[in-house]
């Protein structure tokens, strides 16, 4: 069954305000008398009403990442009990009318009286933020969910909830609307076993979409079954099915005995490998569970990803530290052991032995310690030595008992250290220091006045045309254009010191100022928005792919902090009178033309005939050079072909105009996912890139061939 992949995701257009500046009226506003500050301005929100008065601050946003976020609360308490060693099954339902199910076989919530609340622990559970089994003593030994607002977030945020729980025989039930309860958990016939069941529709009230994602749901459900070795998860699609009628074979399913070596042979399975059999470990030490599995391949970066609690850390942590710490030292250790590396040789440095790495890192921590609200970074500084110590004794056993894929390794990770010392002259040559303070800026960049970088903008343009038109229509004051001639070298079959002789990334690299490689810092970025702006067609989306392809495997900081945007210029200019529109798609132009046309006509377009819903009549045609220009019953449809075709004047208030312009920010939700979909769309094996092709060509829209 066939899947497809988002390995972007591109929030809503971005409306980015216009400067402020000190002749506009809110600049010149008068300021507001003096208000009184009093006990009575201070608001006290009961129970569950903070969250739904403020969603934003407990799932992230009202879109659909904080929507799915929903499912993931409800699926961490399943995934609790599976990591307590008490649950083995876990079912999710897409149900009709945007509704979802999440049932497992685990111990189920309480039902007894809560001696503190007066309330049953059930309803305690889901309608008391910072209550459940997961603070203070016996209820869980590890937990993901650590802020225990899961569930009673996600009954705040519902139209309605209903829980059912499956203990000591009796099967229990009680409903809620909006976070507040339809009356007691009570008892409503015999059971079986044990479990829970909450069954929840998002609020439409609170979400700009109700509409559940499936390939989103299978990702992170993958991910989990992965990490949670042993457990069964089921995914069934019900959304078409008859009301109150269950499928009894699920859509997908999900089962991993071998944890996080099969993510790892998950992760690799489009790439070639250097390394025959998956390393793989997990064992305790001093209450911590470490888990990890490594396999080399023949790629030029690593890929890395490392958990604690079944929670991702994109910037690792002190896991990671104490298995980079391990891995460097074994394989040095290993190769002068073996005669790889002579007395003469230097060590085999960090960057080296991660060369064409794939690792999986997780680790289990009663009270873990994260910075930050995202749980981006593992604090707890006891988890690096049990890490250190566990992985480098397993990985030097295994090294024994496998020599030819520790040669593979070793060979590899020397290749990687000749390489890194190319690179490093190449880089010594192009990219001095004085360069990247803009002493020696490109040629061909047109930069800004402003030089704070939170205030800059740097457009990078495809061709001379367009950056002709950039150049003269853009804001000097705050806006910079950087034309790229043709397209950029393929940087996922390219290692670094290729990549520094080729001119146009050269010049790309010295205009942000952050360097590549080991010296890359953000600090030095000198553009706050860096914005791809390309025409929308095949070679516009071919240079696009190539770009974020640089992007991700060489400067991934850069989106992961918001400063990749992609422009969106218009297709159409629809004008009627001086009603003009610029639209940005066919569905978009013909529902503009609907909406202006109040008599009916008939369009032409390339000496064909089109007819938009409920448009008829006569027409009369027009062609302007270089763009395809049709009147219809005093209706001028403007076809824009490429951003060369537009003059300054339009390039500036279609896509440059802080004001007017519509742009997408470029987000990698699942880095999976995303390294992946490259790996496939743009490595050397031919094999995946065609199966791919045939498996999404008839998904596309708007193909321009």
């Amino acid at each position: 069954m066939a899947e497809k992949f988002n390995f972007f995701v591109m929030p809503k257009k971005v409306k980015t305000p216009p400067k402020q500046t000190k002749s506009s009226p809110k600049a010149n506003a008068p300021r507001a008398q003096k208000e009184e500050y009093g006990a009575k301005q201070i608001t006290v929100l009961e129970g569950l009403e903070a969250v739904r008065r403020r969603p934003g601050m407990y799932i992230g946003s009202t879109g659909p990442e904080g929507l799915h976020h929903l499912v993931w609360e409800v699926v961490d308490n399943s995934i609790d009990e599976a990591m307590a060693g008490h649950c083995t099954e876990i079912q999710v339902r897409l149900l009709p009318g945007n509704r979802v199910s999440v049932s497992d076989n685990g111990r189920g919530i309480p039902v007894e009286i809560h001696k503190q609340t007066k309330k049953s622990a059930l309803e305690t559970v889901l309608t008391i933020l910072h209550a459940g089994g997961k603070f203070g003593e016996g209820g869980y030994k590890v937990s993901g969910g650590l802020h225990g607002v899961g569930v009673s977030v996600v009954n705040a945020l519902s139209k309605n909830l209903r829980a059912e729980v499956k203990r000591d025989g009796k099967l229990w039930a009680q409903e809620y609307a909006k976070g507040k309860p339809l009356g007691k958990a009570k008892p409503i016939g015999t059971a079986r076993g044990t479990g829970t069941t909450i069954i929840f529709d998002p609020d439409p009230e609170i979400f700009t979409t109700t509409e559940f994602d499936l390939q989103t749901i299978l990702t992170h459900l993958r991910q989990q079954a992965y990490l949670t070795k042993g457990v069964k998860i089921f995914i069934f699609d019900e959304r078409k099915a008859e009301k109150g009628k269950k499928s009894s074979q699920p859509t997908y399913a999900f089962y991993f005995e071998d944890g996080v070596a099969s993510y790892v042979g998950f992760l690799n399975h489009h790439k070639e490998v250097k390394q025959e059999n998956v390393f793989y470990v997990q064992k305790d030490s001093a209450g911590i569970g470490v888990e990890v599995a490594v396999q080399y391949t023949a790629d030029f970066k690593e890929t890395v990803f490392a958990f604690c609690n079944n929670i991702f850390n994109p910037e690792g942590g002190s896991h990671l530290v104490g298995f980079r710490t391990a891995l460097t030292r074994v394989l040095n250790n290993y190769a002068r052991a073996k005669g790889y590396l002579k007395e003469k040789d230097e060590n085999l440095t960090g960057e080296d032995v991660r060369e064409g790495l794939t690792a999986v890192v997780s680790v289990k921590v009663k009270d873990p310690q994260f910075e930050g609200q995202t749980k981006a970074k593992l604090g707890n500084p006891e988890v690096r030595p049990a890490v250190d110590t566990i992985f480098s004794e397993a990985l030097t056993t295994f090294l024994e008992e496998h020599p030819r894929d520790a040669e593979g390794i070793i060979e590899k990770s020397i290749l990687a250290s000749r390489a890194r010392n190319a690179a490093r002259i190449a880089r010594e040559t192009i990219l001095r220091k004085g360069v990247l303070e803009g002493l020696t800026l490109p040629g061909k960049l047109s930069d800004c006045a402003e030089r704070e970088p939170e205030k800059t903008e740097l457009y990078i343009v495809e061709g001379d045309s367009a950056g002709g038109s950039a150049k003269q229509g853009r804001d000097r004051d705050f806006q910079a254009i950087l034309p790229l001639r043709g397209k950029i070298l393929n940087v996922e079959r390219a290692r670094l010191d290729k990549m520094l002789a080729n001119n146009e990334i050269k010049s790309l690299i010295i205009a942000m100022g952050t360097n590549i490689g080991e010296q890359f810092d953000i600090t030095g970025l000198r553009y706050g928005k860096i914005i791809i702006m390309t025409d929308a067609d095949v070679d516009g989306a071919h240079i696009r792919t190539l770009l974020l392809t640089l992007f991700y495997r060489y400067f991934p900081e850069l989106i992961t902090t918001g400063h990749i945007y992609v422009a969106q210029p218009p297709l159409y200019k629809i004008q009627s009178g001086k009603d003009a529109r610029y639209v940005y798609s066919d569905e978009e132009k013909d529902k503009t033309i609907a909406e202006m046309q109040k008599s009916k006509g008939k369009i032409v377009e390339n000496k064909k005939i089109k007819k938009p819903e409920g448009v008829e009549g006569e027409i009369s045609e027009e062609t302007a050079e270089g763009e395809e220009t049709t009147t219809v019953a005093g209706i001028g449809i403007q076809r824009y072909k490429g951003l060369g075709e537009m003059n300054p004047e339009q390039l500036w208030e279609t896509t440059m105009d802080p004001a007017n312009r519509m742009m997408k920010q470029i987000t990698v939700p699942d880095a999976a996912a995303a390294d992946e979909t490259f790996s496939v769309l743009m490595g050397d094996e031919v094999e995946p890139r065609k199966r791919f092709i045939q498996t999404h060509a008839k998904t596309v829209k708007n193909l321009d061939i």
